[in-house]
C-alpha cells in the first residue's frame, strides 16, 4: 500500500518521543543510551576487578620483599658460620668471641655458639642466661643442625624463649668443634608488618574512593531510569486512555512538515509503529481523495491562527476506510518559536455507519407504511403531518402536493373530500386509543384505530375489513346450522346410551359364562387328580410283569428280542409314569391341594442331592457340572418341595445342554432372600418363546419338530413351587448361547413359622419322583472330587462368578 506505515520498529526507538517531544538524539546521546544498559552493570563489576587486582598486586609486593630478607639473612648466617670456623682456633675456644670473630658482621640480634662434640656449649655471643649449657637447651628440634653439620646448610627452627629463627652450624676443620650461628626473624617480621600495614592503608583509601564513584554512579543512573519510567508510564496512561475512547493524538510540526501519531492513533488504524515522526506525504497518502489533502489544510492555518474541526476518511490497515473527526488548535514552540498543529483525532465510524443505518431505517419505514394495504397517518402534537401512505390520500381524495408533511391538520382536510358513510358501529375506548367501524357508500367496511403517541401526536390506521364483515355474515350462518347439529347428537346420545345399556348386559352374561369356565377347570384339575390315581396302579403291574418278564424268573422266554421289548415296556412305562406324576402335581397345585412345611434347610446339601439324580446322564453327554454354593447359605423351604424345583431344572439344564458342554449352579444371599443360578451352554430358547415357557403344557418345539421327551411341566410346577414359597422363577437365554434360570427363595428368620397353603393335605406323597435328601451322602460335593458320581461330572464348588458368567 503507497504510502502506508509498516510495522517492524520497537518500542525502545519510540521512547526517544513523548507524545510528539523529543529527546535528545545526538551520536553521543544515542551511543551513550544504547551502552547505559551495559555500563550499569559493567562499571561496578570493572571497579571490583580493579579493587581485587589491586590487593593481588599489593601482596605480590609484601610477599617478594620478606622472602628476599629471609634467602638474604639465611646466607648471611651461613656465611658466618662458615667465616667463623675458619677464623676460630681450638685455644681461643673458651675465651671472648669479639676479639676473636669479626662481629661488626653479624646481623643485628644475631648469635655465635661454640660447641663440643657433646653438644655442650664452650663460648658464646651475646653470653646465654645462666643455665643454658647446651644447644638443645637453647633451640627447639636443632638435631638435624647438630648432627648433620654445615651440609644441612641454613634452617628455620624455633627457640625455646619463642620465637623463629635462622641457625645454621659449622665443624671446625680437624677438631670435633662446632661453630652455631643464630639469627631471630623478629626484626625481619617487624619490617614486614611496618611495609603491610602501609600498603593496606593506601588499598583502603583507594577502595573507600572507589566505592564512592560506584555509589554516585549508581544512584544517578537508578535516578535516570526513574526518570525514564515516569515518562514513560505518563505516555503509557495517556496512550491508554486514549486507546480506550477510540482517540488518537496528533502533533502536525507545520514548518518542517513532520507529523506526530501516538500509539492509540496507530492501533486505531491498525498499523504497528516503525519510526518515531511521520513525513507530511506519508499522511496524506492515506487520506480519501474526495476529504480533500492536508496541502490546503497547512495553507488555510498558514494563514491563520483558526481551530481546525474536519471530518474526513483515513485509509486502516486492512484497506478498509475509517472515519476520523480531527480537533485542533495551533500551537506555537517557546524554544524555537515554530507552529504545531496539536490535537486529538476520534473514530466517528460507527456514528456515521449509525446515521446511514437511521437513514436507512426511514426509508424503509416509508416503504413499509406506503406498502400496507391500510390507510396510514401520523400526526405530531401540533396535529401537523408526519407520514402518511397513498392509501390515505386516496382516502380524501388528496393529491400528492396537498399531503405535505409539516402542514396542518386542517389545512391538509380541507383539500379533501371526506367519503360517505352509509352508517358507523362505535368500537371500545381505552385511555388513549379508540376502535370504530364504518360503512362506506360504496359497501366497503372500514375500521379506524386511532392512538395516540408518547410525544402528543396520535397515528391513524384505517383497514378494510370488506372481506372479515362478509367472513362473520357466514359465521352466523353456520352457527345457525351448527346449533341443527347439536340436536341431531343430543339425539344421537340417546342412541348410544341405549346401546351401552346393552354393553352392560353382555358383560354380565360373561362374566356369569366366566365363572362357569373356571369351575369347569376346577372339575378338570380334580378330574386329572383322580384319573392319575387310577393309571399309576395298572402301570405299576405292567412295570412289575415286564421287569418279572426281563429276569425269566420262570423260565426262559424263548428269543431274546422278548428282553429287549421288557426293557422297553419297563422304560416306557416308567416314562408314562414320570408324566402322570407331573400332571397329578400339577393339578394338585391349580387344585390348591399342596401343603408345604418349610423348615431351615442347606442349600449346598440340596443342590448336591439334584445333581446326583442327573449324573449318571450328565456322564453319558460328557457334560461337566460346576456348583458354587457357600456352605453356610441356607434357605426357608419345603424340603420335598426344594429337591423338585432343583430337579426339574438341574434335569432341563443337563437335557437341553449338548455334549461336552458346561452346566453351573451358583447361589448367593440377596437381602431376605436367596438366589439361586443355573446356567448351561445349551441350545437356547428364542426370545419369543421365553414368555410362555413355565406355563402348564407348553413348550417351545411343536408335535411335528420336538427332539426332546417330556411333558412341559418342569419349568411350570418349579415355577409354580417357587411362588408357593414367595419366590419367583426368571428365564434369560440365546439362541445357540445357552440359559439361565434364576430361582428366588426366601432365607430363613428367627421367628419364622410353619406357612401352610389354604388347601386340604396331600395324601400321595409317596408316589413323586423326588428322593429324600441323602445329607451324609451329598456332603463331599463340597470338595474338589466327589466319590459316588462319575469322575469329571462336577468340579470343585469354590468357582468365581466369572467363570459362570460366560455361559451365557
Amino acid at each position: 500500500m503507497p504510502g502506508a506505515v509498516s510495522a517492524s520498529l520497537s518500542a525502545r526507538a519510540r521512547a526517544d518521543t513523548i507524545l510528539g517531544v523529543q529527546r535528545p538524539t545526538g551520536t553521543a546521546q544515542v551511543r551513550l543510551v544504547r551502552a547505559e544498559a551495559w555500563l550499569r552493570y559493567a562499571l561496578p563489576a570493572l571497579l571490583v576487578l580493579f579493587l581485587l587486582g589491586l590487593t593481588a598486586l599489593s601482596a605480590l609486593q609484601l610477599r617478594a620483599p620478606y622472602e628476599a630478607a629471609i634467602s638474604a639473612s639465611q646466607r648471611e648466617v651461613e656465611a658466618f658460620a662458615r667465616l667463623a670456623a675458619a677464623a676460630l682456633s681450638p685455644t681461643e675456644a673458651g675465651a671472648r668471641l669479639d676479639r676473636s670473630l669479626p662481629m661488626h658482621l653479624l646481623p643485628v640480634g644475631s648469635r655465635v655458639l661454640v660447641t663440643d662434640a657433646a653438644g655442650a656449649i664452650r663460648a658464646a655471643h651475646p653470653a646465654l642466661p645462666s643455665g643454658t649449657g647446651t644447644l638443645s637447651a637453647v633451640l627447639a628440634g636443632g638435631e638435624p643442625l647438630t648432627i648433620l653439620g654445615e651440609s644441612a646448610g641454613a634452617m628455620t627452627v624455633g627457640l625455646h624463649g619463642g620465637g623463629q629463627a635462622i641457625a645454621a652450624a659449622t665443624h671446625r676443620p680437624g677438631s670435633a668443634l662446632q661453630v652455631a650461628v643464630i639469627q631471630p626473624l623478629a626484626p625481619i617480621d617487624a619490617a614486614w608488618w611496618r611495609s603491610f600495614w602501609s600498603h593496606a592503608i593506601v588499598l583502603c583509601a583507594v577502595a573507600l574512593m572507589l566505592t564512592g564513584i560506584a555509589a554516585a554512579y549508581m544512584i544517578q543512573t537508578r535516578r535516570a531510569r526513574s526518570a525514564d519510567e515516569v515518562c514513560d508510564l505518563v505516555k503509557e496512561r495517556l496512550d491508554t486512555a486514549l486507546g480506550r475512547g477510540r482517540c488518537g493524538l496528533w502533533d502536525w510540526d507545520i514548518a518542517r512538515g513532520t507529523i506526530f501519531w501516538s500509539d492509540s492513533m496507530f492501533a486505531l488504524l491498525g498499523y504497528t509503529p516503525e519510526k518515531d515522526l511521520l513525513s507530511f506525504g506519508d499522511v496524506n497518502a492515506l487520506l480519501h481523495d474526495e476529504d480533500g489533502d492536508l496541502y490546503e489544510l497547512a495553507r488555510q492555518l498558514a494563514a491563520s491562527h483558526a481551530t481546525l474541526d474536519h471530518e474526513f476518511r483515513i485509509r486502516d490497515a486492512s484497506g478498509a476506510w475509517v472515519w476520523l473527526r480531527t480537533r485542533a488548535e495551533i500551537v506555537e514552540d517557546a524554544g524555537d518559536g515554530s507552529r504545531h498543529l496539536v490535537g486529538i483525532a476520534m473514530d466517528v465510524t460507527e456514528q456515521r455507519r449509525l446515521a446511514e443505518t437511521n437513514a436507512t431505517a426511514d426509508m424503509r419505514l416509508r416503504d413499509a407504511v406506503e406498502a400496507v394495504s391500510e390507510a396510514f397517518v401520523l400526526w405530531d402534537a401540533g396535529n401537523r403531518l408526519v407520514l402518511c401512505n397513498s392509501k390515505f390520500r386516496d382516502l380524501h381524495a388528496l393529491a400528492c402536493d396537498d399531503a405535505v408533511p409539516g402542514r396542518r391538520y386542517d389545512e391538509i382536510m380541507g383539500q379533501g373530500a371526506l367519503p360517505t358513510v352509509r352508517r358507523g358501529i362505535p368500537g371500545p375506548e381505552r385511555g388513549p386509543a379508540r376502535t370504530f367501524e364504518l360503512e362506506l357508500a360504496d359497501g366497503r367496511w372500514l375500521q379506524v384505530s386511532e392512538r395516540r403517541t408518547k410525544d402528543g401526536g396520535y397515528v391513524s390506521v384505517g383497514t378494510d375489513i370488506t372481506s372479515l364483515k362478509r367472513h362473520q355474515e357466514q359465521l352466523v350462518a353456520s352457527e345457525r346450522e351448527l346449533i341443527e347439529t347439536v340436536k341431531d347428537l343430543k339425539r344421537s346420545r340417546r342412541t348410544l346410551e341405549l346401546q351401552t345399556q346393552q354393553l352392560a348386559d353382555l358383560a354380565e352374561s360373561h362374566l356369569d359364562q366366566k365363572g362357569r369356565a373356571e369351575i369347569a377347570n376346577q372339575a378338570k384339575s380334580e378330574f386329572l387328580a383322580n384319573m392319575s390315581h387310577e393309571l399309576r396302579t395298572p402301570l405299576n403291574a405292567i412295570m412289575g410283569f415286564a421287569e418279572l418278564m426281563e429276569s425269566e424268573v420262570y423260565g426262559s422266554l424263548g428269543s431274546p428280542r422278548y428282553g429287549d421289548y421288557c426293557r422297553d415296556i419297563q422304560q416306557s412305562g416308567t416314562y408314562l409314569l414320570s408324566v402322570i406324576d407331573d400332571i397329578l402335581h400339577m393339578s394338585r397345585i391349580e387344585a390348591k391341594r399342596v401343603t408345604l412345611v418349610p423348615r431351615e434347610l442347606a442349600l449346598d446339601a440340596a443342590i448336591s442331592a439334584a445333581v446326583m439324580m442327573v449324573a449318571k446322564e450328565a456322564a453319558s453327554k460328557s457334560v461337566t457340572i460346576r456348583i458354587d454354593v457357600p456352605a453356610t447359605l441356607k434357605v426357608f423351604a419345603d424340603e420335598r418341595a426344594l429337591q423338585q424345583i432343583l430337579l426339574n431344572i438341574v434335569q432341563n439344564a443337563v437335557k437341553f445342554t449338548p455334549e461336552g458342554g458346561r452346566v453351573g449352579l451358583r447361589g448367593r444371599a440377596c437381602g431376605g432372600s436367596v438366589h439361586l443360578f443355573v446356567a448351561d451352554t445349551g441350545i437356547g430358547i428364542p426370545k419369543s418363546a421365553i414368555a410362555k415357557l413355565g406355563r402348564p403344557f407348553e413348550q417351545v418345539e411343536t408335535n411335528l419338530t420336538r427332539t426332546y421327551k417330556g411333558s412341559g411341566l418342569g419349568l411350570a410346577i418349579a415355577r409354580s413351587t417357587a411362588e408357593l414359597h414367595g419366590g419367583g422363577l426368571r428365564i434369560r437365554s440365546e439362541e445357540g448361547q445357552g440359559t439361565i434360570v434364576l430361582v428366588r427363595l426366601p432365607q430363613p428368620a428367627p421367628t419364622a413359622e410353619t406357612v401352610r397353603a389354604p388347601v386340604r393335605p396331600d395324601r400321595d406323597r409317596a408316589t413323586s419322583r423326588a428322593p429324600e435328601p441323602a445329607r451324609d451322602a451329598i456332603a463331599p460335593l463340597r470338595i474338589t472330587t466327589v466319590t459316588p458320581l462319575p469322575p469329571g461330572i462336577v468340579r470343585g464348588a469354590g468357582r468365581s462368578v466369572r467363570e459362570m458368567a460366560h455361559l451365557v
